[in-house]
Parts: C-alpha cells; structure tokens; sequence
C-alpha cells in the first residue's frame, strides 16, 4: 500500500518484534479457503489532479434547490434556516465538541443538551426528552423498544399512513428486538381508529403520523385514545413544523412523540445526516434510550448539568440496556435548539400557516391545471397528493427537463398510486414558484 510510510525496515522490524518472519505468519489461523489471493479488481489509480477532476464531475451531478425548483417532500423538507443558526454552529465549542463522556468538562455542550430537551418537551407537550437519536426513523424502532420494555408485549402495529422508510426500518430492528410488526391499511388516505384500536388490542405499541405521509391530518386523539383502549402505547411521529398550529401529541392521550428534526434547522443534505427527536411520559425516563441531562447544583451552590441517565450498554449491564448507541446528534440537534428558540411560539406559527396558506393555494393551482387530488375529502398540511394522469416517474422526469421536480411518486410504495405525485410546498416557495408548477403540469393535459 503506497500510501503507507512504512519502509521495509520498519517491517521487517516489527515483525521482529512480534516473533514471525513473514506477514503471512500473522494469518496462519484464517483458513485457506477464506484468504483473498487474488488482485482486487479496482481502476487503475489517479493522479491527484486526475482525481479532483473527476470527482468535480460526480458532484456536477448533483442539483440542489438553488438550481431547480423543488416540491419534493416525502420526509425531507426544504425549509429556511436562518443565519443564527449557522453563526452559533460554527463557534468552535460546539463544532469540535464530541460526546459528553466526561460531563464536568462540557458545560456548555450539556447546557445545550438541556435546553434542547426542554424545547422537545414543550413541543411535544411529554414529560422528558432524551438527548436526540440519529434521524426519525431509527427513533421510532427506538419507541418501540420502550414500548416492549413497558408492557412487557411483543406485538407492534404501525398505520400504514406512517413514512414508509420509518416503517421498513422498524421492520428490520424488529427481529431483533423480537417483535412482530402489524399494518394498518388506509381509508381514504387516513387511519380509521376503529381499525386502529382492533389492531392495538394486546400490543406493545400503536404507532401513527400527524400529519401523515401523505400530507393529510389523522383523528390523532381518536387513533390515540383507541391504542390506549386497547392497552397499547401511542406514539406519535410528529413534523415538529406542524405543532406551531397542531395540539402537541402529549396533549391527546400518547405517550412517546418521535419525529425528524430536519425541518426544523437542518439542510436537506442529500438526505443526512439530521436529527431525531423522542419523548415520552416520565414513567418511561428509565427505558428510553441515549442519554438525558440534568440539571443541579454543585457544592458552593452553582448551577450545573450532569448526564442524569445512560441506559447504553457502554454504561449499564448489557441486558438492561435499551440502546447501544454510542452517541447522538448533538450538533444537529443544537441546530434545532437555535431554531425553535429564534422562532418561538409565535414564529413557529407563522411558519406553519405559511407553509398552510400555500400549500392550499398550490391545490387550487394543480387542480385548475389538470390535476386531480388523490384525497380530496381530507384536511392537509404541508403536502398533498395529486393524480397527473400518466406515470408519475414519468413525469417526473419529464418535468425536471424543464428545471421543475414536482414531488415525490408515491408508486414507489403504494399500490395504485403509480400515476400519483406527493406534492410539498414550503415556506421557501412563493406563488410564483407554485403557478409554474401548475403551467408545467398543464402541458401534460
């Protein structure tokens, strides 16, 4: 390996030292059968300038919102985030700063963490927040977990309304956590809480989206108070842009509230990395994963913060570990905290009604272009799905040709939905932005 400083003489020297003659020594207890002997099938290598312009190339691939206009939503939103936040990331206390493993030393990292929390809490109407997780769909594998832990129950049910990326990565940590994952199909783009609480009924966890994934307001309190009839758990997966004009899911009966952050503070980033946020009742502090802050008073009386609880298996026994999680996102989860903070109540209002008032505006337009609302019967709030009359990947590219991405085609994981198009429209768009997606979808008519 070239890119190595080794020198033979440093080898020779080591292997000296270790007591074998050769490198092969060293993995005279990998079976034959399983050693590579064979060049690895690899382009030849690059010069450096050579490489530089070849990646410059892959990158010119890439289009971001500033280039095209984007109405594409599904999970990931392209929200403002304002300077402040950039401003207080890039100071060097929080840029460098890693995990707290050693509290006295991280005040202000631990101070931030708290805060965070507090904000998650209010947000979400719960009783504690932990430190953030990865993203929103690892946080919901994560509620189920408690959700197991709590009830002692091993059957988890999800609407089928839920971001279907959250519901696959609930499926795969299911086995492990040994638990049997149950859908619920829609009614007309949202969940019936009948259907809901017969599902729920001996489960561990009843899980649903507010708004939904396709954009639609669900009866949360009904869903909720039919999981808890049922002795099941409610959570909520919740956009935290939402609960400026929704009631907090803590305020209607759930008990853990999960979401992505991203809307809130973070760059779409190709997808990641982001933050996840959980909640919950304070009966469930002590199964919920990652860790939770504190704050006390040291000896002379002073304020201070402490990691109150770790239940990581770095900390605790294994067996009673709810997470193996070394870290979590703190940097990103700061973003949120100077977001919501700047914005307060009243902003996050504001944005929500913006992104409210627009998206309205936007299916009137579509509609008046030739499109057809899939779920015309149902309240939305920052998305919508629209028919286009033709395959919507189609479409899709069609309308990319002209500098436009209309949404998201839902095809890709609803049956019947091929011709359909999840449509998001945010505080970054303007009506313009929104009538000449209208012109692009009428020439498809």
């Amino acid at each position: 390996m070239g890119y190595l400083s080794l020198t033979d003489s440093d080898r020779r020297e080591m292997l000296e030292t270790i007591g074998v003659s050769t490198i092969d020594e060293l993995f005279v207890d990998i079976p034959e059968a399983m050693r590579f002997r064979r060049t690895l099938d690899v382009p030849p290598a690059l010069s450096e300038q050579e490489l530089v312009a070849r990646l410059t190339e892959l990158a010119a691939r890439n289009v971001n919102t500033g280039v095209e206009l984007s109405f594409l939503g599904a999970g990931i939103y392209d929200h403002y985030v304002p300077a402040v936040v950039d401003a207080v990331l890039s100071r060097g206390e929080f840029l460098t700063a890693y995990t707290p493993y050693q509290p006295e030393m991280s005040q202000g990292v631990l101070q931030a963490i708290f805060e965070y929390q507090t904000v998650i809490c209010e947000l979400t109407g719960l009783d504690v927040s932990n430190a953030s997780g990865y993203d929103g769909m690892t946080v919901a594998a994560d509620a189920c977990y408690i959700a197991k832990h709590a009830t002692g129950r091993t059957r988890v049910v999800m609407a089928e309304t839920v971001n279907p990326q959250v519901r696959q990565v609930v499926k795969t940590y299911a086995p492990g956590f040994g638990l049997d994952v149950v859908e619920v199909p829609h009614r007309d783009g949202v969940t019936d809480p009948e259907r809901f609480g017969e599902a729920a009924q001996d489960a561990a966890c009843a899980i649903f989206q507010q708004p939904n994934f396709f954009g639609c307001l669900e009866p949360a309190p009904d869903l909720a108070a039919a999981a808890d009839e049922a002795g099941a758990l409610a959570v909520a997966h919740v956009d935290p842009i939402s609960l400026g004009l929704l009631e907090a899911p803590g305020n209607y009966g759930c008990a853990i509230a999960v979401g992505e952050g991203q809307g809130a503070s973070n760059y779409q980033s190709y997808g990641g990395p982001h933050y996840g946020f959980l909640a919950a009742r304070s009966d469930l502090i002590r199964r919920m994963p990652g860790r939770i802050v504190g704050e006390t008073v040291d000896t002379a009386g002073d304020r201070g913060y402490v990691l109150t609880l770790q239940t990581r298996e770095q900390h605790i026994r294994r067996e009673k570990a709810t997470s193996n999680i070394t870290t979590n996102q703190t940097l990103l989860a700061l973003a949120g905290l100077v977001y919501l903070s700047w914005l307060g109540p009243q902003g996050l209002r504001e944005v929500g009604e913006t992104c409210l008032g627009l998206a309205e505006y936007a299916k009137r337009a579509v509609s008046d272009a030739g499109a057809e609302l899939v779920f015309s019967d149902q309240a939305t709030f920052k998305e919508f799905a629209i028919r286009v009359g033709r395959p919507a990947r189609e479409a899709i590219r069609s309308a990319r040709g002209q500098g436009v991405h209309p949404g998201y085609a839902l095809g890709r994981d609803y049956d019947g939905l091929d011709d359909a198009l999840l449509v998001a429209v945010t505080e970054t768009k303007t009506q313009e932005d929104i009538d000449r997606l209208a012109e692009v979808i009428s020439a498809w008519s």
